[in-house]
């Protein structure tokens, strides 16, 4: 078996069963394999973002580890996974609220759909997010285990502040007050 079909059956089996919140709580173990809870998690607070390429609809690149300077909410989402969709204009809110104080930037998962990603963007309108892709989906295997959605805060000197694998209400107070932790000292 290829590398990209190993690597295509392993994030497709774990995106998937990330992105199932119908599955019965039996099925649902505690442990490695647990599903994403939609919380905050400081447990990995200071990794330093990584530096890794992602490019935009354009073909332009971006090397995520350059970002040192401005905070920085990184989106990893997939438009087949419901929970990431769910939080898409939310996340676009928060991206206009916080205007050029907060980078968000979401990069898809797709496993090489430039062209569906285009078109999402394209029908949902989203004035505020940057969309780049990752198209061999290193950054969900090196950040989140394969788990979609995955949100990490850096703050302005690169440093996670927190992360989040499943959706969250990014309106919330607790989603707003938790993202102003990348703004202090």
């Amino acid at each position: 078996m290829s590398r990209l079909s190993l690597t295509l059956a392993v994030v497709l089996g774990l995106s998937v069963a990330a992105c199932d919140r119908g599955a019965p709580e039996e099925a649902q173990e505690s442990g490695a394999n647990e599903a994403p809870s939609g919380e905050i998690d400081r447990s990995m607070a200071g990794e330093l973002l990584p530096a890794m390429n992602v490019t935009d609809l354009d073909g332009r690149e971006l090397n995520l580890g350059a970002l040192q300077g401005e905070p920085v909410l990184l989106n990893l989402w997939a438009t087949w996974c419901a929970p990431c969709v769910k939080e898409m204009p939310l996340l676009d809110e928060v991206a206009e609220d916080y205007g050029e104080r907060l980078r968000v930037i979401t990069v898809n998962q797709d496993m090489g759909s430039r062209d569906k990603v285009a078109e999402f963007f394209g029908q949902a309108g989203y004035a505020h997010l940057e969309s780049w892709l990752d198209p061999e989906a290193e950054l969900s295997f090196a950040m989140s285990g394969g788990w979609l959605p995955t949100t990490v805060l850096y703050d302005a000197s690169g440093l996670e502040v927190w992360r989040v694998r499943g959706d969250l209400d990014w309106s919330s107070e607790e989603a707003r007050a938790a993202i102003d932790e990348a703004f202090q000292d």
